[in-house]
């Protein structure tokens, strides 16, 4: 039986310069497992990172995304383009985001040396979801690869933060889905720099794109207006067309010097929403473990103390700022 390798900072972190597999597979397996080592790795890696270009795919859950991608995947590799795909399942505490549906789906690609493929769940990282994402697609760049797509399950506020490291993200929809209408409506529309209405032959499709053309046509202050494309991904029907409206897209970024304005907004808001998402843990956890702490919830619950004065209380004990926002008045 073949003795299993033990790898150190050094050997991973060449292993995912050199593009090889297993290398890159253990690196996203420690960010996964929030190990020390994975942060030490993509320290290292970080300076080579930012050629990649990132393609965010969401949308509601059964319209065909991972179809969509494994299309948009034939499509890339036949212009000799390397890829990363990572499917992301944030419900998924049980299989580990090991999305069969989507391995199954992506099947095609899986023998493609090009192509490196992985379902990733949260597995109850410190930082959620926003943070193994980040880290995971930080070593596909490191590692080479040229375009990396980023699928997300649906578009609920861990989605929406995902989502938010993509340099174009593309919104999958599907006709007689009143529900996606409605979140276009809820204001998800500021998110897409490019619609995928799935499955053209569906007798509403034409109706949803026009619904979806008039929700577009009321933000009169976007520059750019994304493009509606109808498609078939399981024929590969006007796949050829989507990419061509993402390299639009990111000509249209680069022209105006919004990639890299985009990028470094992303690459903030990634920092803020980790942090975040750190925070909100440790603060649980103090508040937990701290009988006074939990005394000031108490009271509140009991409506003996408003809300405000209790958080100020708790951010001067737990981080020790105070909270301007809350006047002395114990």
């Amino acid at each position: 039986m073949a003795r299993r390798r033990e790898w150190t900072r050094e050997t991973l972190a060449a292993g995912v310069r050199a593009g090889d597999t297993r290398a890159l597979a253990r690196a996203i397996t420690l960010v996964e497992n929030s190990e020390p080592l994975a942060y030490e790795v993509v320290r290292d890696l970080y300076p080579e990172t930012g050629r990649a270009y990132t393609i965010g795919v969401t949308g509601p859950p059964g319209v065909g995304k991972s179809t969509l991608i494994g299309a948009l995947v034939r499509h890339v590799r036949q212009q000799e383009l390397s890829v990363g795909v990572i499917s992301v399942d944030p419900s998924s505490p049980f299989t580990h985001g090991a999305l069969l549906g989507d391995r199954i789906r992506l099947a095609d690609h899986f023998l493609d040396p090009g192509v490196f493929i992985r379902s990733m769940g949260t597995r109850g990282h410190l930082g959620g979801l926003a943070e193994s994402t980040l880290q995971a697609m930080l070593v596909l760049d490191a590692a080479g690869k040229d375009v990396i797509f980023l699928e997300t399950v649906g578009a609920g506020q861990s989605e929406v933060e995902v989502i938010g490291v993509a340099d174009t993200v593309l919104l999958v929809l599907m006709p007689g889905s009143g529900d996606s209408v409605q979140a276009l409506k809820a204001g998800i529309m500021e998110i897409p720099d490019v619609i995928a209405v799935n499955k053209s032959d569906h007798p509403a499709a034409k109706t949803m794109l026009n619904e979806v053309r008039s929700i577009l046509a009321l933000d009169l202050e976007r520059a750019w207006k994304p493009p509606i494309v109808l498609t078939e991904a399981t024929r590969s029907e006007n796949v050829e067309q989507v990419w061509e409206e993402v390299e639009r897209h990111r000509s249209f970024l680069e022209e105006h010097g919004g990639l890299e304005e985009r990028r470094r907004r992303n690459l903030a808001g990634e920092v803020f929403a980790v942090a975040s998402a750190r925070a909100k843990t440790h603060l649980e956890h103090a508040v937990r473990d701290d009988p006074e702490l939990r005394r000031l919830l108490d009271e509140v619950q009991r409506r003996e103390l408003d809300p405000l004065t209790a958080v100020r209380e708790i951010m001067e004990k737990v981080f020790k700022v105070e909270d301007g926002n809350s006047p002395d008045t114990r």
